[in-house]
């Protein structure tokens, strides 16, 4: 997971992974999306791979990158129960839903109730 994090920290591999979502690229075609040069996109593309991110395919005497995400898997269970509320804040809804359906049981109560009369003075 540690290593899938770091290669997402680099703006360009971000970019090269939403570059790879459309589909297979050669480096040559990765690289005429940046400024940097072609051993710095290698060096990229090594990082993307060595993560689980990327894998290299040979298409004939090209190589080709293809985008593989189930290196994510771990990071996003990471990140899911991270967002997960805690044991509080679950205890914390709960005691919100109690006082709700305490308040309404109380209404329905008071309404079903008969109502005092009202006398009219007489004078």
């Amino acid at each position: 997971m540690d290593s899938v994090a770091q290669a997402l920290a680099d703006p360009i591999r971000r970019e090269i992974l939403r570059i790879l979502r459309e589909g297979s690229a050669t480096p040559g075609a990765i690289g005429e999306a940046f400024t940097v040069s072609r051993p710095a996109v290698s060096r990229h593309l090594r990082v993307l791979r060595e993560a689980g991110l990327v894998r290299d395919e040979r298409r004939g005497r090209e190589r080709e990158y293809v985008l593989d995400l189930s290196a994510l898997t771990e990071l996003e269970a990471f990140l899911t129960d991270l967002r997960a509320p805690s044991r509080w804040e679950r205890r914390f809804d709960a005691l919100a839903t109690e006082v709700h359906r305490t308040r309404k049981r109380r209404r329905a109560i008071t309404a079903n109730e008969p109502q005092p009369r009202k006398h009219k003075d007489r004078a």
